[in-house]
């Protein structure tokens, strides 16, 4: 499917209860949210990601145009379950969530493509989650996910200033990498202890994280 930039009509139709709108919702942001989100918790992405929908598809009803539109609205609530994930399984391990709902949601494109697409994809979401936490999640937001730099900062709760500068940086330490360089930020960097290679850790939602 074409990619669709405003959403807007889609994601009224379907707080009116139109379920082929939910499905253009869910074909047009499940890719980049689920690249997202595996830059957020690695592997358990697919869990997170239908937790989210779930939550989608009970409060699309209530849905009110807002700055960023639809998939500000999705990301921000598939960072907020990140957040929920993360804390729970610091506590205790995680139980799987079954994701059939959705599988008849998938799109028609060739599985070859995809599967090609989703190795070039891995590697990619992998070298931006060894990013600092608030590089990794503005380069997730902006390059992968799609938001301009207002949508992004709403979704973070941070001001657009700082949501440029935490990309352009994180930007820069990718291209180095990529060329085979270092810069002074990164040289000799260790990770903190009991973090994960390649997963970005999110702390604990604050009251400008709640919704």
């Amino acid at each position: 499917m074409d990619h669709i930039a405003d959403l807007s009509p889609f994601a009224h139709a379907a707080a009116g209860g139109d379920e082929q709108a939910f499905r253009v919702l869910y074909r047009q942001v499940q890719p980049g949210l689920l690249r997202y989100l595996t830059g957020l918790v690695d592997k358990e992405a697919e869990d997170v990601a239908a937790e989210t929908w779930l939550q989608i598809a009970r409060d699309i009803r209530g849905y009110r145009e807002q700055g960023g539109g639809f998939r500000a609205w999705a990301t921000s609530i598939a960072r907020h379950r990140a957040i929920d994930h993360l804390r729970q399984r610091r506590r205790r391990p995680a139980v799987p969530m079954p994701t059939d709902a959705f599988l008849d949601l998938a799109n028609a494109d060739d599985p070859s493509d995809e599967a090609e697409a989703g190795l070039r994809t891995r590697a990619a979401i992998a070298l931006i989650a060894t990013l600092p936490r608030d590089q990794a999640e503005a380069v997730l937001l902006r390059v992968v996910v799609g938001l301009d730099t207002e949508s992004a900062a709403q979704v973070l709760g941070k001001r657009a200033g700082a949501v440029r500068t935490a990309t352009h940086r994180g930007l820069r330490r990718l291209a180095a990498r990529l060329d085979g360089g270092t810069d002074e930020t990164t040289t000799q960097r260790q990770p903190p202890a009991g973090q994960r290679a390649g997963v970005t850790q999110l702390r604990p939602a604050t009251p400008r994280d709640s919704r």
